[in-house]
C-alpha cells in the first residue's frame, strides 16, 4: 500500500468509525435510516437532521465507492462495464467466488472468511487486513438489537467455536459476542455432545433460581438439531431470555418455514415468539441486520410485523431484477446493501435475496428462484478482464 492509498484509507476509516460512534451516542438521531426506531415526540429536530444525515451517508458511500474503484482491481474492471445513474455499481455476491475482492495485497490479510459450500470453488472469500471496523460495527448493532435492556447476560452459543471454524465470519462474530456481552458462565453447546447439553441444563436450573435471563444464539440448522437431541424434552429458559437465530433451515429430510421454526423454538425453550429474533448477515458484508421484535418487546413497545432493521452505516434498497434501479416501498425486488464497514473490499453489494421495503424496515421473501436474475450473478471473465457478450 502506497502513501496515497494509506492516507485515503485512514480518512475513510475514521469517518465510518465516527458514524458508528455517533449512533452509539444517540441512536434516535438515526431512527429514520431503517424507519424501525420511533423518535420521541418531544424531538423537534427531525426535519433538518434527517436530511443532513442522509446526505452524510450518501457522501460517505460515494467516497468509498470511488476509493474502491481505484484500488480494488476486480471492482474497477466490473465498473467499466456497468453504469448506474443513481449510485455506484453494486457488485453481485457471486463475485467473491470468482476473484479476490480487496484493496490490499494478500500478504496483508489478517483473516479471510469463507461462505459455506461443498468445495473451495463454490465458496465466497472476504479478506480483512484488520478487524477493528468489523468489530465496531458488529458490537454497536448487536448491543442495540439483542441487548437493549442488559449490559451482560449468560450466552449459550449453538455453533462451532471460533478455533473449530476459523474461516467462518459467524463463528468469529459469536465469539466476540461472548467477549462483549457474555456474563460469567457463558458457554457453547453442540447437539451431538451430551456433556455440553447437560451443562446447559444445569446452567438453566441455576439461572431459574436466580431469575437471570439467558441468550441462546445459533444457526437455525444447529438449533433444530439441538431440539432433536432434547428428544421432545422442554428446556424452558428463564423469563426475559431471548433467542437469536441466523440462516434458514433446509435439511436432507425436511424444510422448516420461518414461522414453523419460531413456533418450534418457542415450544422447546419457553421463549415468547417476539423474543426470538433473526439475524441477517453474509460473508460478503461486514455488518448485520436484525429483526426488530426482540428490541421492541424488551422496551415495552408493540412488536408488529416482523421486519429487518439495519444500522445507519448501511443503505438498504430493493431494486428491479432487470434494471437494478430502486423500487418504491411495497414492491418486491432484489435486495441491494451498501455497507460502509466494507472498507477494504466493496461497499455496494447486490444480493440474490428477494425482499420488500416497508414502513418498519425490510421484509425478506427468500432467494431468487429458478434462473438467476440478470445483475445478481456475474461471470468470472467479467472480473478477470473479459467482456460481456
Amino acid at each position: 500500500m502506497n502513501a496515497e492509498q494509506a492516507s485515503q484509507r485512514a480518512a475513510l476509516r475514521a469517518r465510518v468509525l465516527e458514524r458508528i460512534a455517533a449512533f452509539e451516542r444517540d441512536p434516535a438521531a438515526f431512527s429514520f435510516c431503517s424507519r424501525a426506531e420511533p423518535r420521541a415526540s418531544t424531538d423537534h429536530t427531525s426535519g433538518p437532521s434527517v436530511a443532513r444525515a442522509d446526505e452524510e451517508l450518501d457522501t460517505l458511500l460515494a467516497d468509498l465507492a470511488r476509493y474502491q474503484q481505484r484500488w480494488v482491481a476486480a471492482y474497477a474492471r466490473f465498473c467499466t462495464q456497468r453504469a448506474w445513474r443513481w449510485a455506484a455499481p453494486a457488485l453481485p455476491t457471486d463475485a467473491f467466488r470468482f476473484a479476490r475482492i480487496s484493496s490490499q495485497d494478500a500478504s496483508r490479510d489478517l483473516r479471510v472468511f469463507h461462505s459455506s459450500g461443498t468445495t473451495q470453488s463454490e465458496r465466497s472469500a472476504h479478506a480483512f487486513p484488520e478487524l477493528g471496523l468489523y468489530d465496531a460495527a458488529a458490537r454497536a448493532a448487536a448491543r442495540h438489537m439483542l441487548c437493549p435492556d442488559r449490559e451482560r447476560l449468560r450466552l449459550w452459543v449453538v455453533a462451532p467455536r471460533e478455533h473449530e471454524l476459523p474461516d467462518s465470519s459467524l463463528s468469529y462474530m459469536l465469539a466476540r459476542f461472548g467477549d462483549w456481552f457474555g456474563a460469567e458462565g457463558s458457554g457453547y453447546v453442540w447437539p451431538t455432545d451430551a456433556a455440553q447439553i447437560e451443562a446447559l441444563v444445569r446452567s438453566l436450573a441455576e439461572l431459574h433460581e436466580r431469575g437471570e435471563p439467558v441468550a441462546l444464539l445459533g444457526t437455525s440448522f444447529a438449533l433444530v438439531h439441538l431440539m432433536d437431541a432434547l428428544g421432545g424434552r422442554r428446556l424452558a429458559l428463564p423469563e426475559a431470555s431471548r433467542i437469536m437465530q441466523t440462516g434458514g433451515f433446509k435439511g436432507r429430510s425436511r424444510e422448516l418455514s420461518p414461522e414453523a421454526m419460531r413456533a418450534a423454538l418457542s415450544q422447546s425453550f419457553g421463549v415468547p415468539e417476539p423474543l426470538i429474533a433473526a439475524e441477517y448477515g453474509m460473508t460478503e458484508l461486514s455488518s448485520q441486520l436484525y429483526e426488530t421484535t426482540l428490541r421492541d418487546a424488551r422496551l415495552g413497545r408493540t412488536t408488529g410485523t416482523r421486519r429487518l432493521w439495519w444500522p445507519p452505516w448501511l443503505r438498504v434498497r430493493v431494486v428491479d431484477p432487470e434494471r437494478l434501479e430502486p423500487l418504491p416501498e411495497g414492491q418486491e425486488g432484489l435486495v441491494r446493501i451498501d455497507d460502509a464497514a466494507n472498507l477494504d473490499s466493496v461497499c455496494a453489494i447486490q444480493t440474490a435475496d428477494v425482499g420488500v421495503l416497508c414502513e418498519g424496515g425490510l421484509v425478506l421473501r427468500g432467494r431468487a428462484q429458478g434462473a438467476v436474475a440478470r445483475g445478481c450473478s456475474i461471470r468470472a471473465d467479467e472480473l478477470l478482464g473479459g467482456t460481456t457478450p
